[in-house]
């Protein structure tokens, strides 16, 4: 039998319409696993509850007692998906083999973990769980998830398509991780920056089979901002091509304007001059946006405040 130790990292927020489905899947699937040896029976289920307003604590906690397998973490407030995954990682860096982290819905497949664990043993220290197909995602999510991880490629941050944060982690990968001590955490991209060998593991996406997805469109899209530019400078830079072609054109309407007085064809006109104070002023507002999210990122990071505080745990 391999002596393996799994720890299994779950961010829980409102969860508790899932949960019971959630630790029955896993907790068959974990026996299944020790009964093929592919695991050791320390092996744990580590469910972080981010400051759930549910009875998602509550539950965790009658699980533990149930079940040894499980074992809980509280955060003191809501930190947020990336900071309780963390929370979990940082927790189980020093009492596991490897880790793998997955959401609560289990819309990923959890059958992808043993193929997991057997690149584990093959010496990847990094699996990254990809989504083969997205069937069950709507029109819109499709092209919307596409154009993100396009133009995270564009703009120079090292993303694996279709991945989300479904992935295992070997214990030195997570001591490496634990070195990355920025506030503005995007895990997609900062574990792609640990190295060591890495490879993945594919899957079919399925539908939550209770609750409310926690990333409604307005989340999504405030995720997709801040993954990047936490990894790429380049909307600063495209902010100064497009200052620049403004120029430009300021440049030639005023050629155009000089020539067009000389030979006596200049005509007043208000749209013109409309369109140039509304383009200009369109520029330099969306300009100062970008400019203003960089520097709260900086504010944010010289603080240097706690990215979680954890309030109880049995782990």
């Amino acid at each position: 039998m391999k002596d393996t130790k799994l720890y299994v990292v779950i961010p829980c927020y409102n969860e508790e319409e899932v949960l019971p489905e959630t630790s029955s899947r896993m907790g068959a699937l974990f026996t299944r696993m020790q009964e093929e040896g592919k695991i050791s029976p320390e092996s744990r289920i580590v469910l972080v509850d981010d400051g759930s307003k549910d009875k998602t604590w509550q539950l965790i906690e009658e699980l533990s007692e149930k079940d040894s397998r499980f074992r809980g973490i509280k955060l003191a407030h809501n930190a947020g998906h990336q900071n309780a995954l963390l929370a979990g990682l940082m927790t189980v860096k020093d009492v596991c083999d490897c880790s793998v982290s997955i959401d609560a819905d289990l819309q990923d497949d959890i059958e992808a973990i043993p193929a997991m664990v057997d690149e584990y043993d093959r010496g990847i220290d990094v699996v990254y769980g990809v989504r083969n197909c997205r069937a069950t995602d709507t029109g819109f999510k499709r092209f919307t998830a596409e154009a993100f991880y396009k133009l995270m490629k564009v703009l120079g941050a090292d993303v694996i398509e279709n991945h989300a944060d479904y992935r295992l982690m070997s214990r030195r990968a997570l001591q490496a991780l634990s070195e990355f001590p920025e506030i503005n955490l995007f895990l997609r991209g900062v574990v792609r920056l640990v190295g060591f060998p890495s490879s993945q593991v594919y899957y079919a996406r399925s539908e939550r089979f209770a609750g409310e997805s926690k990333y409604p469109l307005k989340k999504m899209l405030s995720f997709a901002f801040d993954g990047i530019t936490s990894f790429s400078i380049k909307p600063i830079r495209l902010v100064w091509g497009v200052g620049f072609l403004a120029c430009l054109i300021a440049v030639a309407a005023a050629v155009y304007s000089l020539v067009a007085w000389g030979f006596g064809k200049s005509v007043s006109g208000w749209a013109s001059l409309m369109i140039s104070i509304w383009f200009l002023g369109g520029v330099q507002l969306v300009s100062v946006g970008v400019i203003g999210e960089y520097i709260g990122k900086i504010y944010k990071e010289v603080k240097r405040r706690p990215r979680y505080i954890i309030e109880k745990t049995n782990v």
